[in-house]
Formats: C-alpha cells, structure tokens, sequence
C-alpha cells in the first residue's frame, strides 16, 4: 500500500484501487477550496498511475461531505463577475474530474451529502449508500444556485424537479436507490468495505476494456449534449452568485454577525417541515 499526505484529505493505494478519503471531519468535510485543489492533485497522480485501476471517493467522519463550504466563502465575501468565474469554475471542474475519469470511479457515501457533494457523488460512475445516508440540493433555500446540474440526467424529471425547486436535502438512501441515484444501499458502517470489494473487482478485468467500456458509456451521454447542458447551467450559476440573490445576502450577513448555525436556523424556520 502506498499512501500520500495532503491537508484536507487522505488517499492510498492497494489492490488496484486508488482511495480518496475527505478528511475535514470538524467540518463535516465541506468541500473548501483547498481541499477541491487537492482533489483535483489526487485525481492528477491517479490517472497517470498503472497500478490504479479504479478510484474510491469516501468521506471521514460522520458524513460524506456537506457540500461546498459556507463558512469559507462567508470569510471571504467573494464579489464581482471574474471572482465568482473562478470560484465556480474550481467547484464544477472538481465534481467533473469523477466523471471525465478514465478510470472507473466509486463512491462510498454514509451520513450527510448533499450540494456539491452530492453532485460529486453522482458524478461518479457507482455509489455505494449506506442506510444513513441522506442526499439532497439545499441551495435555492439559501439564495445559491446549483453549481454541476447533473441530477437531471440522473433521475426523472418530476423527481429531479421537487429536488432541486424545492431544496430538499433529506433523501433518504432508500428513496435515493427507488430514484436510481445510488447504485446500491448497504447497512450502517458497511459502504466503504462493500466500495472497496465492488472497485477490487474491477481492478482484476483488463484495464483497457474497462476504460474503453467506460469511454463508450459517456459516449452515450456526450450525443445527448450533457457537457453542452452542464455548461449553460454553470453560466447561470455564474450569473445567480455573481449578481447576488436577497436570501443569500441576507443568509451571509447573519452568518457574519451571528455565526453560520445562526444562519441555518434562519433558513430553516423559514421552511414548514416536509
């Protein structure tokens, strides 16, 4: 086993399979810009590795990830159009990374994950849900927008709609698996050992049919126009944040003055319970 040291997260390697570990479990691993620059380093020295055949996404702690962290984009009170390209750009190039791998990739998610999280775990080709597990788009509840629109294309338009439109993120893992949103639900405490098992497995196939497999799976979404779709979503998304929505502004001056779970308890008594 060979392993690396990084800040905000952890990898190794063993048995073909390369594993990135989110490691800010004080933070329920929200996905700072740190932590999305270290990914995308992981990602780097995974694909150009021959002995990593496929890559497993776990998350330390008590959850996957929370999603994209508020607390340090309330710190830095980014502003203007070129400010916000570049934040957005670093956050839908990350999550796509799990997509565009060559490699197969594997999610093994429990607990919390939900926002960019939960787009980076469907931008993985197989997750691997505990029965713990929540999901969900919380963002139009608090003024953002959604950052890597791929929950469309993963689930029907009716759910993918009451998901998003109604900023649920609560999706239990079974509900998830009836959408086809995760590709398998295991008991508590079990998805990275069963992650681990499915991605071994693959590791022993012949790594250029696995890859060319894969290559034409993605094909099939290509023709349809994903990266096109995906593209004009982000655009928006440039626009929302860059413009500033009211119920962000509002939710990222309470969060200053008051502290962020002021912030969420704002947001939350603003909803009737679902």
């Amino acid at each position: 086993m060979t392993q690396n040291a990084y800040t905000c997260i952890r990898t190794s390697i063993a048995e073909g399979v390369g594993h990135l570990e989110l490691h800010r479990p004080e933070r329920l691993n929200a996905l700072s810009a740190p932590m999305l620059v270290e990914i995308g380093d992981a990602m780097d020295g995974f694909e150009r590795d021959e002995a990593v055949r496929v890559v497993v996404l776990s998350g330390a702690g008590k959850g996957f990830s929370s999603g994209f962290d508020l607390k340090d984009q309330m710190q830095r009170n980014p502003k203007g159009s070129k400010v916000w390209r570049e934040i957005l750009d670093l956050d839908f190039h990350t999550t796509m990374r799990f997509w565009h791998c060559p490699k197969p990739t594997v999610a093994a998610v429990h607990g919390p994950c939900v926002a960019g999280a939960f787009e980076m775990a469907l931008a993985c080709d197989i997750t691997i849900a505990a029965e713990d597990a929540t999901f969900g788009e919380p963002e139009l509840r608090f003024g953002a927008g959604i950052v890597t629109m791929l929950l469309p294309w993963m689930a029907s338009p009716k759910h993918a709609k009451r998901i998003i439109l109604s900023g649920q993120d609560k999706v239990s893992a079974e509900l998830a698996m009836q959408m086809g949103l995760v590709s398998e639900v295991v008991r508590t405490g079990e998805h990275l050992d069963v992650a681990l098992r499915v991605a071994r497995n693959i590791a022993r196939m012949d790594p250029d049919l696995v890859q060319q497999t894969k290559k034409a799976l993605q094909r099939t979404y290509d023709v349809q126009g994903l990266d096109t779709a995906l593209a004009a979503a982000l655009d928006i998304d440039h626009s929302i944040e860059s413009h500033g929505s009211p119920d962000k502004v509002r939710f990222m001056d309470i969060a200053r003055a008051e502290g962020l779970q002021a912030a969420l308890g704002w947001r939350a008594r603003r909803f009737e319970a679902e």
